[in-house]
Formats: structure tokens, C-alpha cells, sequence
């Protein structure tokens, strides 16, 4: 093949699999504000991206291998043509997005993006297949390590160089106009490889392997696809929302791809077999509950080094069982069938059939098992010689320690728990815990219930009748939404709107003749509020409820006329942006009365979210204050920081007590644009 040739053909390779991966988290960023922010989102995406793989692979493998190369090669430019015409990527919302939001969320992606990363998707197994006809060699399988370089690529300058400068129409538009490029590039070495297939020495026609080694190359890539996604979620939700976090599972997972096709010399099994048994065993010990409270900057390295080991194995393993050319297609459509069984395991079926977050501990000890089987079938291995030699029960010995381990984690989850629940919202847990305080001498014992979701306190209530109305956590008395509502309760009757419900605890501000409405997108929340804690039920208002997304349910509602409206939505990384843009504020005050006031909850380890909300006071014409209230332990009071943003006469007493915020300049965030990089503490 001339190097012209070689040199389109790689650079179509790299084009395809960098627009692949620049689409993932574009159109992902789209439809999470009709979803709620859900972090879940990401999951059901990562889902649809790689059952679309799947296809594209298989759509790859039978045109290959059932048709000429010139009707392959009309085929797919007929079809690059149509995708054309799908062209731009902007997604269109129907129904309820409540109602089985994983459904709606997989139909929005296939009819905003569908075709295009089908076709985007298909791009490296096909053209792999049309140079082995031109060229059979072991060098193809480079190309798939450049496909991953592309994608690699594409994760990393998303959210350094795309994201902050350029809105999300722009974005798409832009990768619309890229990919009609690309289109145009792949026609041509569709064509101008025509003639060197019609002179291929061989044709992708030999046997294939037999189903046990195409079994396991499906399990193998599930497995490393199981392991991204749920060591994924463990780090997000379990150890530390952080913004931006999942690049780096990401990055770690292709990056074991990269290593692994481009050549044979960075596996090096006998010392990744070796890490693989520290990372498993280390990863099974940090799932326990006694080293739930290990550092950061301990645990996020231990569970990144141990998905990079753990699918180096799995991918190295993976390269070693590649086939001849002749059956390349086949070996890339098992391969992408692994990766959606690993999905659709972590982000379907677990929301549905476990209450607990126990994917993890069911990948790692399936990790385990799997690479027990590949080396004890492998005559090269120490593990291969029949009967019970000591390699063979050492490693089933230390097998069966790790998956005991791994069964009294996931057993522990729920040992201490009232209530634990979960959905596509995340999991829910309720738990009876005591704070033990010292007064005059005498030990002290305070009961109390605690609602967590991963690693935020969603509520508090004491389980002494005398204190089980005290407002706690983030809504004591001194915090900005206690300063508010005793600005507030001297005039008359409040109506009062909130958004976010946790345990409930805000409701223990009712007084006779309020009224309270809360808009709460997780009914599990709602069902937990009711049944565990009282707050909503001892309050002295009338107590109403919305479910779903706050933001649709105020633009169906009428106007509501609050005199306060409480926006507490926010934990970790699952920030819901579309709450906190201009088209929001504006929302906002058309359901308040003239002289409301909006207050927002900001506080946040990691984000500094006051400048997106002082922009968003500006934009509607109002202005904000920061109130900082500090914890007490004894009391169940959190830190807590609370903008008020209004104008007005109630507006200004509160102003008097506690000083003007000096608004800061900052690009204020819109529905068509919005970067959590500027705003990163």
C-alpha cells in the first residue's frame, strides 16, 4: 500500500475515534439539564455509547465479511451521505423526564447522534479490514492503538480547551462542520483504496477462533468495562464528588489500550500479575468500612492505580489472544460486545436489582476469577500443570481471601443501615448514630438519624421528641435560610418554595398559615422523608410536594408568587447547572412575589459557585448577599454558605446585618453556556 495511502488511512483512524470521544461528554453536557443534573446521566450515556459501538462493530464485521469490496465501499459512503443529513447534533426533548429516565435518555442520543457515531464508530474496525485486504499484517493492530491515541486526545482537551471558551450550540455546530469533513476524507480512502483490495494476496475469509477463546475475549472486555464504570461511580459518589474526576478512570482505562495494541513490549505479564494481586487485594481492603475515612490523596491513587493495573491485565490478555487479520472484524465485534455487557451491567441492571452499590465489589472478584481460568488454560503460565501443585492452590488460596473480603464489604454496606434504597438518582441510606458530648463532668449520649447519599448528609434529625423539630445541618437558625425566614416571619403568612428536599428539615420553619412546596426529582427522596423522619409531618404548615425537575415543573406551573424560594440542589460534582443560569433566575422571579427572595445554597469542597450566582443576581436585575454560618458538632449544625439575592425592604434588613456582597466579574452562566474549570477552587 503506497504511504500516501497509509497516511489517510491513519489519519481518518485518528479523525474518527477524536470526534467520537469529543461527542461523548458535548452531548452528554446537552441533555443533562432535562434530566436533572443526575450524575447517573453520564452512565446511561457511557452506556449508549458503547452499545452503538457494538453495532457499528458488527455493522463492520458483516459488511466485510459478506460482501465485495466494491459494494462495501457504496455501502458506507451511501451511508456517510445520509448521516449528512442528520446534521447538527442538537437534541430534541419530549415526554416527561421522570418517567423511566434511562429509556428517554438512550431515545434523546439516538436521535440527536445516532447515525453519525454509528458510522464514527464502525470507521477503525472497517478500514483496518480494507488495508489487511490490501496488506495482511500483525501491524494493523496499531492502527486500534492510534484510534484510542484519538480518543485519548479528544477526553483531554474537552474540558481544557472546548468547554470554557465556547458555547454548546457552538460546539455542536462546530463538530458538525468537523465531521462532514471527515465524511468527505473517509469517501475518499473508501475509494482510492479500491484497486489495492482488488489486488489483496488474501482475503478476510480464514476460520475463526473457537467460541472459548471468543468467550473470553467478551468477558475480558467486560470486565475492564465493568471496572471503569463502577470504580467510576464508587469515586464520585462514595469517596469524593469532585468536578471533573472521571476524566481520570477514563484516561487510565485508554490509556491501558494504547499500551497494550501499540506494541507487545508494555505488557509485561509476569510484573502486571504480580501488581494485579496487591491492586485487587488493596481495592478489596479500601471497600471496608474501617478504611472508609482514609485520606484522599490515599484512596483516589489506590483506586486509579488499581483500574490501570486491572485492565492493563485485562487488555494485555486481551492482545495476546488477538487473532490472525484474517478474522480482525470478529475479534473487535466480541470485544466491543464485552464493553456493553460490562455497561449495561453498571448502568442498568444495578440501579434495578441492587439496593447498595455492589458493582464494584462483583467486578473485582469476577477480575479475579477471570484471570484465574486464562492462566491456569495457558501453557505458558505456572498455574497450567494438572493437579494441585503449590502455584495452583496459593492462587486459589489467595482468590478465595480477596472474594471472601469482597463479600463482607458489600455485606457491610447495609449491616448499620435503617434504610437503604437506590435508583437512578443514586443510593439512599438512613442510619441511627449518637454523638457522645461532655457536660460538667458526665458523659452525654444524643441519638440521632442521618440521611446520606454517597457522601453528603442530605439531613438530620435528633430522635429526642425535644429537639427533633430543631432545624439541622445546612438550615440551622444562624445559616442564611434561618436569618431569612426570621426576617420574613413578622409580616405575614410566607409561602414558601423549595427546591430539593433531603429529609425535609426546612419544613420545621412552618408556622400555622404557611404554606410549603417542595420539588424534589427523586421520589425515592420523598418516600425516605416520610417514612424515616418527621420533619415534614410535625410541621405546623400545609405541606405540599412536586415530583420531578424543578425547572420543568415551575415553567408548567403558573406563576407562584413565594415570598421565599429556597434552591438546594447541589452536592459534589453533580452540580445542576440548568438551575443556576440566567434563563433560571429569570424563572425564578416570575414566581416570586416583587419583594421575594431566592436564596441558594453554595456550599461546596470544591466549587466556588458565588460568582455564578452573583451574575445571576445581576442579570435579573437584583442583587446578593453571603451569609457563612460554622459548624457545632453537639448542635448537628454543618458549615453552611447561603446567597440571598433579592431587593426590596426585606431585602435590606438583612443587608444591614449582614454587609453587601462585592459581586465579583465573571461570565455568568447561561443554558447554551456554562465551564465548572473557571469556578474550581
Amino acid at each position: 500500500m503506497p504511504r500516501r495511502l497509509v497516511a489517510l488511512y491513519a489519519l481518518t483512524i485518528f479523525s474518527s475515534s477524536f470526534l467520537l470521544f469529543e461527542v461523548q461528554p458535548l452531548i452528554a453536557k446537552i441533555i443533562l439539564p432535562r434530566f436533572g443534573g443526575a450524575a447517573a446521566v453520564w452512565l446511561v450515556c457511557l452506556l449508549f455509547f458503547q452499545t452503538v459501538l457494538l453495532l457499528g462493530y458488527l455493522y463492520a464485521h458483516l459488511l466485510t465479511s459478506h460482501l465485495r469490496s466494491v459494494v462495501q465501499r457504496r455501502i458506507h459512503a451511501a451511508a456517510l451521505l445520509a448521516s449528512l443529513f442528520t446534521l447538527p447534533i442538537l437534541p430534541r426533548f419530549s415526554g416527561n423526564p421522570t418517567v423511566a429516565p434511562e429509556l428517554r435518555v438512550l431515545f434523546v442520543l439516538a436521535s440527536a447522534v445516532g447515525l453519525p457515531y454509528f458510522l464514527l464508530a464502525s470507521t477503525t474496525p472497517l478500514l483496518q479490514a480494507w488495508s489487511a485486504q490490501a496488506r495482511a499484517s500483525s501491524s494493523i493492530y496499531r492502527y486500534y492503538a492510534l484510534s484510542n491515541a484519538g480518543s485519548l486526545l479528544a477526553l483531554l482537551s474537552y474540558p481544557l480547551f472546548i468547554e470554557p471558551y465556547f458555547s454548546s450550540s457552538h460546539q455542536a455546530m462546530g463538530w458538525s462542520f468537523a465531521y462532514v469533513f471527515f465524511a468527505a476524507v473517509c469517501a475518499l480512502v473508501a475509494f482510492s483504496s479500491l484497486r489495492q483490495a482488488g489486488e489483496a494476496p488474501q482475503k478476510l475469509s480464514a476460520p475463526g477462533p473457537d467460541w472459548k477463546i471468543q468467550l473470553l475475549w467478551v468477558a475480558l472486555a467486560a470486565c475492564g468495562s465493568a471496572l471503569l464504570l463502577a470504580i467510576t461511580n464508587h469515586i464520585s459518589q462514595n469517596i469524593a464528588p469532585v468536578p471533573l474526576l472521571w476524566i481520570i478512570p477514563l484516561t487510565l482505562y485508554l490509556l491501558t489500550f494504547i499500551l497494550c495494541f501499540e506494541s507487545n513490549i508494555w505488557y509485561r505479564r509476569p510484573l502486571f500479575l504480580r501488581l494485579f494481586a496487591v491492586a485487587i487485594g488493596a481495592m478489596t481492603y479500601a471497600l471496608s468500612a474501617q478504611f472508609s475515612n482514609l485520606p484522599l490523596y490515599v484512596i483516589i491513587p489506590l483506586f486509579c492505580a488499581g483500574l490501570f493495573i486491572c485492565c492493563m491485565v485485562c487488555h494485555g490478555e486481551l492482545a495476546r489472544l488477538k487473532p490472525p487479520v484474517q478474522s480482525l472484524t470478529s475479534f473487535y465485534l466480541m470485544c466491543s460486545f464485552g464493553g456493553a455487557l460490562g455497561g449495561v451491567f453498571v448502568a442498568l441492571l444495578a440501579p434495578h436489582v441492587f439496593s447498595g452499590f455492589y458493582e464494584l465489589p462483583i467486578a473485582l472478584g469476577f477480575c479475579t476469577l477471570l484471570v484465574l481460568l486464562i492462566l491456569r488454560r495457558d501453557p505458558e503460565s505456572p498455574l497450567h500443570k494438572p493437579g494441585w501443585n503449590l502455584p495452583w492452590s496459593g492462587a486459589l488460596a489467595l482468590s478465595a481471601v480477596i472474594i471472601c473480603g469482597l463479600i463482607f464489604d458489600a455485606w457491610s454496606q447495609s449491616a448499620d443501615t435503617r434504610t437503604m434504597v437506590r435508583n437512578f438518582y443514586g443510593v439512599l441510606r438512613v442510619r441511627d448514630e449518637e454523638i457522645h458530648t461532655q457536660q460538667g463532668g458526665a458523659s452525654r449520649v444524643i441519638p440521632y438519624r442521618r440521611l446520606v447519599n454517597g457522601t453528603i448528609t442530605h439531613g438530620l434529625q435528633f430522635l429526642n421528641p425535644n429537639l427533633r423539630d430543631e432545624p439541622t445541618t445546612y438550615y440551622s437558625r444562624g445559616s442564611g435560610v434561618g436569618l431569612a425566614f426570621q426576617a420574613a416571619a413578622s409580616t405575614h403568612p410566607l409561602h414558601v418554595g423549595a427546591i430539593g428536599l433531603g429529609a425535609g428539615t426546612i419544613a420545621a420553619y412552618g408556622r400555622s398559615g404557611d404554606r410549603f412546596t417542595f420539588y424534589e426529582i427523586n421520589p425515592l427522596v420523598m418516600r425516605v422523608a416520610n417514612q424515616d423522619f418527621s420533619f415534614l409531618r410535625d410541621s405546623a404548615a400545609e405541606v405540599s410536594s412536586v415530583i420531578g425537575d424543578a425547572r420543568l415543573s415551575l415553567e408548567r406551573e403558573a406563576p407562584q408568587n413565594f415570598d421565599l424560594l429556597i434552591v438546594d440542589a447541589f452536592s459534589g460534582d453533580a452540580i445542576p447547572i440548568h438551575l443556576l443560569t440566567r434563563e433560571a433566575f429569570a424563572l425564578y422571579f416570575r414566581n416570586l412575589k416583587p419583594e421575594g427572595l431566592l436564596l441558594v445554597h453554595i456550599s461546596n469542597s470544591h466549587l466556588d459557585l458565588q460568582p455564578v450566582v452573583s451574575a445571576g443576581a445581576a442579570s435579573a436585575g437584583r442583587e446578593a448577599l453571603l451569609v457563612d454560618n460554622g459548624p457545632d458538632r453537639e448542635q448537628g449544625i454543618f458549615r453552611a454558605t447561603w446567597m440571598i439575592v433579592g431587593r426590596g425592604a426585606l431585602f435590606e434588613r438583612l443587608r444591614a446585618k449582614n454587609g453587601k456582597l462585592d459581586s465579583r466579574d465573571a461570565r455568568g452562566w447561561t443554558d447554551d453556556y456554562s465551564s465548572l474549570l473557571p469556578i474550581l477552587k
